[in-house]
């Protein structure tokens, strides 16, 4: 086994892992830190962010690997997803199941110095990350899955911070699923035509001409919660200031997907980044 080869295994496990393409760490992200910063009251345990961090690398990686197994079929018929590294056979669906195996390990061995409850939440938080890639074939509400499965972090960053699950970590988390259906029905309407084709289902299908009415009516509800959140904290109006600009940035990705062309849409998926980083801020100002 020479340099060369083990480099390009490397390579290519790490393209099939997506560290190339970050974004899915920071939406992965945002929602966790968020919890942290609620759960702890502004001062987070710093080995629990640490943890916390690392697992949400680990387990976008993770998510990105089984995501690639599961559409090994699907992807190379897709314009956006054809030069996959399992698509294309520079990967094995052997090598992915075992990549994704390690890294798993890796992440539960993190979670295991944490607290009991919060180890034992772990068990449904990659159970949703494995069943998530299988919905599309089964249901159109796969982002509901997604969300369900990303915003797990935070009763799991809660269980780690406070030992026990309050009622606002719900809340959180209620949020934490809605955010994902948004972005991810944007990401989804750049496929549309091709999942059509070969019957993958979406969010996108489903809500059909209503897409863009249904992502406003979950923006609304998204900020709702993210209201009640302040009133129940009694924060202040660096809190609600925040909110006001990622209000802002939410109707600025309406704008991006009024005419339903795939790279705008995709663009409006990329800069929910923005808005995940400004309710973050919001959230840290106000404990600052």
């Amino acid at each position: 086994m020479n340099a060369v080869f083990i480099k390009d295994r490397l390579q290519q496990y790490l393209l099939l892992m997506r560290f190339n393409k970050p974004i899915g760490i920071f939406l992965l992200l945002w929602p966790t830190l968020w919890a942290l910063w609620i759960a702890s009251e502004g001062k987070p345990d710093l080995y629990i962010l640490f943890v916390f961090v690392s697992g949400t690398i680990l387990m976008r990686a993770a998510g990105c690997v089984i995501n690639d197994f599961a559409d090994r079929n699907i992807d190379p018929h897709v314009a956006r997803t054809d030069q996959r590294p399992i698509a294309t056979g520079k990967v094995s669906p052997r090598e992915a199941i075992i990549l994704f195996v390690v890294v798993c390990l890796t992440a539960f061995g993190l979670v295991l110095t944490l607290n009991t409850f919060t180890i034992l939440l772990s068990f449904g938080g990659a159970a949703l990350a494995i069943v998530y890639p299988f919905m599309k074939r089964y249901t159109h509400l796969p982002q509901v899955v997604l969300g369900m499965a990303f915003g797990w972090a935070v009763p799991m960053a809660f269980a780690a911070q406070t030992n026990e699950l309050p009622r606002i970590a719900w809340l959180l988390y209620v949020i934490a699923i809605t955010w994902p259906i948004i972005y991810d029905t944007m990401y989804a309407m750049v496929d549309r035509e091709d999942d059509l084709k070969i019957g993958v289902k979406s969010t996108a299908i489903l809500f059909g001409d209503g897409d863009r009415l249904i992502i406003g009516i979950l923006q609304v509800l998204m900020f709702a919660g993210l209201w009640l959140i302040g009133q129940q904290l009694q924060f202040g109006y660096s809190y609600y200031f925040g909110m006001l600009l990622a209000a802002v940035l939410a109707i600025y990705h309406q704008y991006l997907i009024r005419e339903r062309q795939p790279a705008a849409c995709f663009k409006a998926f990329l800069h929910n980044n923005w808005l995940g980083a400004v309710i973050f801020l919001a959230i840290l100002f106000e404990y600052l």
